[in-house]
């Protein structure tokens, strides 16, 4: 017989087997827990898994799926980046004009299959007098002018020149046409092309309400934010000069501002002056809305906190409450670009505001007003500046209310 048949098993031996079969158990235990708990994460539908999502993201979801906010956000978007390459999606130049095109009527956009890529093409115009009435008539023919992508065109400066390097010109356009003309939204009184003062006047209305907006955002986060947070004479002195500048009725005091800039300035000293005019108004409503949403975060808990770890003032200003009112700001921003880019339009319009040579869509809205009732009925296609920026407001509006329900917490 064997030795380990002779000799049974100790009691220490038996209790070394039995803690090396527990540690066996609970490594087992321990990985069919983190499998199942894997298994349960990788289980967690976009319902629940939207808890553990981030302000941002959160905020991203609910506005992806308001689809009328997309479009609006891509309209705007689309405006911008058109205002951005005017020079080239603009066939002609602000000052270009033919005489012979006197209200020449928008010319429609005909396609014709060249195998499977369709080629944009434009009828012929001729342009003569009526012999009773002597009025300037324009008469389409049957030749066909085919538009050219990436054409030749007027020279303009690509990148403007400054004290380092000269400007870089080029002479390419979005379209154009090697002979004829094209006018996609007709000529104006002097013979301009409309479109391409349209898309030239965007720079200005478009980029005065970013500036605007942006100068009134600084005044209006750091006014509103610090009247919420001090409290006391520095929120009552605040209060007060926000209720003094909302007193008075926007555009008469938009006109008493206007008025006190010198004629003799330039235009370019008229485009800040309308700049600044602007934005000392439009920042008490921001102002307001932070003042209400500070005082009720600076007794939040991690304000306190932040309070008695020693932090300063501006510290716990820029690193917890300007985050913390960041959607606010964002939504804000948003609402208030086409009232900027309204007040602009209004002020040139009232012919307090930019004037020519500078070209705005209010200046354009002036020019069309400018006309006869008959000249007005008969060429309605002066009145398309208003159109653009009627979609624009639109797009701004809808774009804004997407962010401010996304920005909202208790949105569904």
């Amino acid at each position: 017989m064997s030795d380990a048949n002779l000799h049974p098993p100790t009691m220490s031996s038996v209790e070394e087997q039995s803690r090396q079969l527990q540690d066996i158990y609970r490594r087992l235990a321990e990985t069919d827990a983190a499998r199942e708990a894997d298994a349960e994460l990788r289980s967690l539908t976009e319902e629940e898994a939207k808890f553990a999502a981030s302000q941002w993201t959160m905020i991203w979801r609910r506005f992806r799926r308001n689809r009328a906010a997309i479009i609006g956000g891509i309209i705007v978007a689309l405006y911008y980046l058109v205002a951005l390459f005017a020079n080239f999606v603009a066939p002609y130049g602000l000052t270009t004009r033919d005489i012979d095109l006197i209200f020449l009527p928008p010319q429609r956009v005909h396609f014709e299959l060249d195998g499977i890529v369709p080629r944009p093409y434009i009828y012929g115009v001729e342009s003569g007098r009526d012999p009773v009435t002597l009025k300037k008539t324009h008469v389409t023919t049957d030749e066909k002018i085919y538009l050219k992508f990436f054409a030749s065109g007027e020279e303009y400066d690509l990148i403007p020149g400054n004290p380092f390097f000269d400007a870089i010109k080029t002479d390419v356009h979005l379209f154009g046409t090697p002979e004829g003309v094209v006018s996609l939204m007709g000529r104006d009184s002097q013979g301009r092309d409309l479109f391409s003062r349209i898309v030239l006047g965007a720079r200005v209305s478009l980029f005065i309400g970013l500036i605007g907006v942006a100068l009134s955002l600084t005044l209006g986060t750091i006014l509103g934010i610090a009247s919420g947070y001090y409290g006391g004479w520095v929120d009552e002195i605040i209060q007060r000069l926000i209720e003094i500048v909302r007193a008075f009725p926007s555009i008469p005091l938009w006109m008493a501002l206007s008025a006190a800039i010198p004629q003799n300035w330039s235009q370019t000293e008229r485009y800040f002056a309308v700049t600044l005019i602007l934005s000392v108004i439009g920042w008490t409503w921001l102002a307001r809305q932070l003042r209400g949403q500070v005082l009720s975060l600076r007794q939040s808990d991690y304000v306190m906190a932040a309070r008695l770890a020693g932090a300063s003032d501006s510290r716990i200003i820029f690193k917890h409450l300007i985050p913390a009112t960041i959607g606010q700001i964002i939504v804000v921003t948003t609402l208030s670009l086409p009232a900027m880019i309204l007040a602009e339009t209004s002020l040139s319009f009232l012919g307090l505001g930019l004037r020519p040579p500078i070209t705005s869509w209010g200046v354009l809205l002036k020019e069309a007003q400018d006309l006869s009732l008959s000249a007005f009925a008969l060429y309605p296609w002066v009145t398309l500046p208003a159109i653009v920026m009627l979609i624009v407001m639109l797009a701004f509006s809808f774009l804004g209310d997407g962010l401010r329900d996304a920005a909202d917490p208790y949105t569904v």
